[in-house]
């Protein structure tokens, strides 16, 4: 982890009160150890009141997918339908994503998919900084216990969580940044794409830069 992205995540700990995280240990953890870890932090969470979402909270959105996966897309908040059903991306912007997706020649069970934050903002609205820092801890968990190679950070929201800034979307799609030392590539959100569709040619060049590096790692 360079210098910059190390006082990044040390910010970030400090920010959101993290006192103590999952350490990883010095066995290395197989996919079925990811699978129950990961399945189990879920339970311990679903009753998670560190914020005020939990008051509308039907189900967590802790993440699914691909545990042992080298790459990780982190969307901003579940809508609508993940908090019904408690899985992230399958309303209408998570079919987009499963197009998006099936165009790199990815499918959406080849990767892990998860959220900043776990549960839903009222009226879909933007997570508070409040909300959003509650939900770190649990984002760098799966982070640390998946180990990806690569992330693709879907929305401005989402961006400037992770990255620590203010910068625009179109700033964040210039080039390729780091968090927790990973390389990180920026996009729209897909249901931003579904309020404007003249972002799907730009959101396909982004798309496009993630999918050669991915595979690389393949």
């Amino acid at each position: 982890m360079s210098r910059r992205a190390l006082t990044q995540y040390l910010e970030l700990l400090k920010q959101s009160g993290i006192q103590q995280l999952y350490r990883e240990p010095v066995k290395v953890l197989t996919p079925l150890d990811k699978k129950a870890l990961l399945e189990s932090l879920a339970q311990k969470y679903s009753d998670c009141d560190k914020c005020p979402l939990a008051a509308g909270r039907l189900n967590l959105v802790y993440g699914e997918g691909n545990e042992n996966s080298h790459a990780m897309l982190i969307g901003e908040a579940p809508g609508d339908s993940e908090n019904k059903i408690g899985k992230p991306f399958v309303g209408a912007g998570g079919q987009l994503l499963d197009k998006m997706l099936e165009a790199i020649k990815i499918k959406r069970e080849d990767i892990y998919i998860t959220n900043i934050v776990k549960c839903r903002p009222p009226e879909n609205r933007n997570p508070n900084t409040e909300e959003r820092l509650a939900c770190l801890p649990y984002l760098v968990e799966q982070i640390q216990i998946i180990q990806p190679k690569i992330l693709l950070i879907m929305g401005l929201v989402a961006a400037q969580s992770l990255l620590g800034n203010t910068n625009t979307l179109s700033w964040h799609r210039q080039s390729c940044h780091e968090f927790m030392g990973i390389p990180a590539f920026v996009t729209y959100h897909p249901a931003a794409l579904l309020r404007n569709s003249n972002w799907k040619r730009p959101a396909w060049e982004d798309l496009q830069a993630f999918q050669k590096e991915y595979e690389k790692l393949l």
